[in-house]
């Protein structure tokens, strides 16, 4: 029986550096891999990392947001305050020239210097955003559309009787618009305060006017925000 061989060493020899080229290129290939993606990912993040300036921006942006939602918490306090004030003049005015009552001089420069104390915090009013400013200017006017029909009655008391219905009826004309005026900007501060995640706020002015003035949506103080 003739006697087994085992491969020649040639064909080992090539086997082996087969296996070693093999297991060369694979390592190559994932290092490169490797090398790629870490590439990759340093490139993205540079790429969509904000730069000084895009940051800079959105800083400055959220700050005036913090600012603005804290001036609406302002301005509705505010709101409230001077609608308690000018709210009872108001119905007095349309309750007296409706019955055709004789204008009282007291009372005129009573609530003259109430519409005075009233428009004080809007006498210099800060910067906010657009949709704030928009507010706070017209709760403003309405404040100086209410000073007028209170003027109106002061003068009125100061007249002759024939004179007197004409005037107390540009009285009762401005007051009117005095309160549709501040229930537009009532409904406006309304929005912005559920915009700034506050909720409803509604501040507008308890009254027995009729006509075109906003009323309150109904929704309950501080939900939707």
């Amino acid at each position: 029986m003739a006697r087994r061989t085992g491969r020649p060493s040639y064909l080992s020899d090539n086997a082996d550096e087969r296996r070693r080229r093999t297991v060369r290129a694979v390592a190559v290939t994932g290092a490169i891999a490797l090398v790629t993606a870490l590439l990759g990912g340093l490139i993205g993040y540079q790429v969509g990392r904000p730069d000084a300036t895009e940051a800079s921006i959105a800083s400055i942006k959220e700050a005036d947001a913090k600012r603005d939602a804290q001036q609406i918490v302002e301005l509705t306090e505010t709101a409230r305050r001077v609608s308690a004030q000018i709210a009872p003049i108001l119905t007095t005015l349309k309750t007296d020239t409706a019955a055709g009552r004789a204008p009282d001089p007291a009372q005129a420069r009573q609530w003259q210097e109430s519409m005075r104390e009233a428009a004080k915090p809007f006498a210099d009013p800060p910067s906010g955003s657009t949709a704030t400013n928009v507010a706070r200017g017209g709760l403003r006017g309405a404040i100086q559309q209410a000073g007028l029909a209170v003027d109106s009655y002061a003068l009125a008391a100061s007249v002759p009787a024939a004179q007197r219905a004409a005037l107390l009826d540009l009285t009762a004309r401005q007051a009117a618009e005095a309160v549709t005026s501040w229930s537009v900007a009532a409904t406006q501060l309304d929005q912005v305060s559920i915009d700034a995640g506050h909720g409803h706020q509604h501040v507008f002015l308890t009254t027995d006017h009729e006509g075109s003035a906003f009323t309150p949506d109904g929704e309950a103080e501080g939900t939707g925000g």
